[in-house]
């Protein structure tokens, strides 16, 4: 082995985390690795293990420890909702994989994490006619759907019945009330009692028997989890008193980052570029040469691969007739894989879906928004019911003012 790199149990070693740790520094670029000498196992910097424990042991601390935690850290809040391990994700100890493999639609996931027991929020009818303000939004084809639909949240909160209810039942009867209105206003449609995966298949226009069950298991998975930037940002918002359309548009407006639900349009761009490559690997190859992103590639809290993604991939490489263009998809996730050892997120299947259902980036936006949604709501609803100001401290790092004499 070269001077220059470890193996992968003394890198772990030397930084004195697991070997899963060790990968989640490799997702998040901090360390860079090379395939070993037999082919098989991965080689890590050794300066880069090196600068790693530098900052560590220059960030110790109760003020560094609580910085980091914001950061793909320790957990800093309580939580019923979802559970994350390296196999999958759990909705309240339910499997979200086995859920969207056993026919769960979006709707029974968001019956579940909002824990209504045998109250189904979802049987008052939802309302026939949009208000007149938001009727000229759907009017303005030109705004995207994720845009339109941050602008109608706070016309509808004006009108929404209950608002700010503290009765259990009638928060859950918002919240499925607000679901499918979202759903809705990402299909530029009125609500209606449809379920949301064939509202959107519909709205796809998608000639696949197979699209709508598709789309069914994508929202499911997508539907929460844990405390990702959005969710955390919805749990603020509600912490406030603020109503359960303002946080979830707080939840939408984080959602749209290219840090977070925005990964899915730069992965839809890459897998658009690798289309016209003759061979993806010398687009991949290409990128790292120069140090470029793989978006949609790697996740921090999946080192070993995402199942969702991986599901998902499955799904839509099982597909019949088999989908034009799958073959190619499958040419990118391999090339990926030799070049730097990563696997795709759920950002990548979304694109993919979306690509090879003749979809652009917003729709693989629209139905990580849709789906992200139900646990938006679920956190909004426990953090209300909770109580409680969410109000971190900041550690001051700037020029300190002088003296008082």
């Amino acid at each position: 082995m070269h001077p220059d790199y470890l193996s992968a149990r003394d890198a772990a070693a030397r930084l004195g985390v697991s070997v899963a740790t060790l990968y989640a520094y490799v997702s998040r670029g901090k360390v860079d690795s090379r395939p070993g000498a037999d082919g098989r196992s991965r080689e890590y910097r050794t300066g880069d293990i090196e600068r790693l424990i530098d900052l560590r042991g220059a960030g110790r601390g109760a003020a560094q420890g609580a910085a980091h935690s914001l950061t793909w850290g320790l957990p800093v809040l309580e939580t019923q909702i979802s559970l994350i391990r390296p196999h999958g994700h759990y909705y309240r100890g339910e499997s979200a994989m086995a859920l969207a493999r056993n026919g769960a639609s979006l709707e029974d996931v968001a019956r579940l994490l909002w824990e209504c027991g045998s109250h189904d929020p979802f049987a008052p009818p939802p309302p026939r006619t949009w208000p007149a303000a938001v009727q000229g939004l759907l009017r303005q084809r030109n705004v995207p759907p994720l845009e339109r639909t941050a602008a109608a949240l706070p016309l509808l909160a004006i009108g929404a019945p209950h608002a700010h209810s503290t009765d259990p039942l009638q928060r859950r009867e918002g919240a499925a009330r607000l679901l499918r209105e979202t759903a809705a206003l990402l299909c530029a449609t009125s609500p209606g009692r449809r379920p949301i995966h064939e509202q959107l298949a519909a709205h796809w226009q998608g000639r696949t028997a197979q699209l709508a069950p598709l789309l069914r298991s994508t929202l499911v998975l997508c539907a929460d989890h844990e405390l990702n930037a959005s969710s955390f940002a919805t749990r603020v918002a509600a912490s406030t008193g603020a109503s359960l359309h303002a946080a979830a548009a707080a939840g939408l407006a984080a959602l749209s980052g290219p840090q977070h639900g925005g990964a899915a349009a730069r992965a839809h761009a890459l897998l658009r570029q690798s289309m016209r490559e003759r061979q993806p690997a010398d687009c991949v190859r290409e990128r790292l040469r120069h140090g470029d992103e793989l978006p949609g590639f790697g996740h921090p809290l999946y080192p070993q691969g995402d199942p969702r993604a991986a599901l998902l991939l499955r799904a839509l490489e099982e597909t019949r007739p088999r989908l034009p263009g799958m073959a190619r998809v499958q040419r990118l996730v391999d090339a990926v894989a030799a070049g730097s050892g990563r696997a795709p997120s759920l950002d990548f299947a979304l694109a993919a879906i979306a690509l090879l259902h003749h979809q652009g980036a917003d729709a693989a936006l629209s139905l990580f928004a849709a789906g992200r949604m139900a646990g938006w709501l679920a956190h909004a609803l426990e953090q209300q019911e909770a109580g409680g100001l969410i109000r971190p401290r900041a550690n001051y790092a700037g020029a300190m003012p002088p003296r008082q004499r």
